[in-house]
């Protein structure tokens, strides 16, 4: 199956990528929602949908991996925020329908890798997207037991980095800048004490990097 990566610049859709390619899937295009750069604090939208620290790095990613790269600025708000999604114009969802409906077009697609682990909020508004436009939605992330997609992350060579954090438990001063491996022990030790997804899926956003073998 032809396959647009929705990349947000984190671990989680750069790991579900390499699972659609492990499932015989090829990737042939990435998508990518950004902030508007003239807003104030564009590093980070305040959105229930995207994740946006880290966007200015999403032209490294095409590059490393020499795919065509589609990226759409984020125009919609937080509109329909119920736990079902209706269309509705003004939405910052029909902003991902026009950039997947482009890839479509551009590109003969007929899946979407998404990295979506835990909210029920992304892929409902994901998969509404993908079946407006007959487009098949991959989340082989979703679901997954968290310790045994921490260590399936690290064992796979991908060199996960902390640049934010934003979860009880989780110190900037301290853990800023570290590997997910380097974190391992931590995360496991400290959710006994706190709710913290411990896959780095909420509260600590990861950018990815590939290690040499």
């Amino acid at each position: 199956m032809r396959v647009a990566g929705l990349i947000s610049g984190g671990k989680d859709s750069c790991y579900n990528m390499m699972q659609c390619i492990a499932a015989g899937h090829h990737i042939v295009a990435l998508a990518n929602l950004r902030p508007d750069e003239n807003q104030v604090e564009s590093d980070e939208l305040d959105s229930y949908m995207y994740q946006t620290v880290g966007h200015h790095a999403i032209d490294l990613y095409a590059e490393a991996m020499a795919l065509p790269l589609y990226r759409r600025t984020i125009r919609g708000r937080s509109l329909e925020t119920g736990r079902m999604y209706n269309t509705c114009e003004g939405d910052e969802v029909e902003d991902l329908y026009e950039l997947l409906k482009l890839i479509k077009e551009k590109e003969e697609i007929e899946g979407v890798s998404v990295g979506a682990i835990l909210s029920d909020y992304q892929r409902v508004r994901v998969e509404n997207v993908c079946k407006r436009l007959n487009l098949q939605p991959l989340t082989y992330l979703w679901q997954r037991n968290q310790e045994d997609l921490l260590r399936e992350m690290i064992a796979s060579n991908i060199e996960a980095i902390i640049i934010k954090v934003a979860a009880l438990g989780l110190d900037p001063d301290k853990h800023l800048g570290k590997t997910l491996g380097e974190m391992e022990p931590y995360l496991l030790e400290v959710r006994i004490y706190v709710h913290l997804q411990i896959s780095g899926s909420e509260g600590g956003k990861v950018a990815p990097g590939r290690k040499g073998k």
